[in-house]
């Protein structure tokens, strides 16, 4: 099955948005369902372990770039999470394991799978960020095999569910990028404008000369 689409972030520059996908904290909060998204070592994460550890966590998102900086995504590393999801009848709740493949300002691609019960999928996906009139252009696209009985309901039931969970997404991420220009407004700017803050920046946006793009 594949997926794709475009959605506008508004009010918005990349070098904002990238910010704000590179920190798993804000993900999380973002993605309908999610009980957490952390870091782990491999692929087979002791995911009962994990829940006890952090599911109940109150760990915010922040505009902070010295903050995500510590927890920001790397390519080449494992991304645990617990994702609960409606489609059509049933209501699973995926343990789910992705995989930074590449991240390099304003691309990124990630793969993973997921297992509930007698469900499961193999997945890839990739985001590219460009500049819009009003904002920021996310174009993005999702390859997945689905497998079990989620995938005996066929593409007319997981679309839609799919596409809400996209959407619902995207609109969190705008509402939190929102809330961050009326608390702080111009954090990255900001963090520019000194030698100590440009290169938090440079090391979160993937730049290693400090030049800006």
């Amino acid at each position: 099955m594949e997926f794709s689409g475009t959605f506008e972030l508004e009010d918005a520059t990349t070098e904002e948005v990238w910010l704000a996908l590179s920190d798993p904290v804000m993900i999380e909060h973002a993605l309908p369902g999610c009980e957490f998204l952390v870091a782990v070592d491999d692929t087979d994460p002791d995911f009962d372990a994990l829940r006890e550890e952090h599911a109940d966590r109150d760990v915010e998102p922040t505009s902070d770039p010295a903050v995500i900086a510590e927890r920001a995504f790397e390519e080449g590393n494992h991304y645990a999470a617990i994702i609960g999801i409606s489609i059509g009848p049933v209501n699973p709740t995926f343990e789910t394991v992705v995989t930074i493949d590449e991240r390099d300002q304003p691309y990124m691609e990630a793969s993973g799978e997921g297992s509930a019960g007698d469900s499961s999928f193999e997945m890839s996906s990739w985001m590219d960020l460009d500049e819009a009139d009003d904002g920021v252009e996310v174009e993005w696209a999702t390859e997945a095999d689905v497998f079990g009985r989620i995938a005996q309901m066929g593409q007319r039931v997981i679309n839609p569910a799919a596409n809400q969970v996209v959407k619902r997404f995207f609109s969190s991420v705008q509402d939190e990028l929102r809330e961050r220009e009326i608390a702080e407004g111009g954090t990255v700017e900001q963090a520019q404008s000194d030698e100590d803050g440009r290169g938090i920046v440079d090391r979160i946006l993937g730049r290693s000369d400090g030049s800006k793009q």
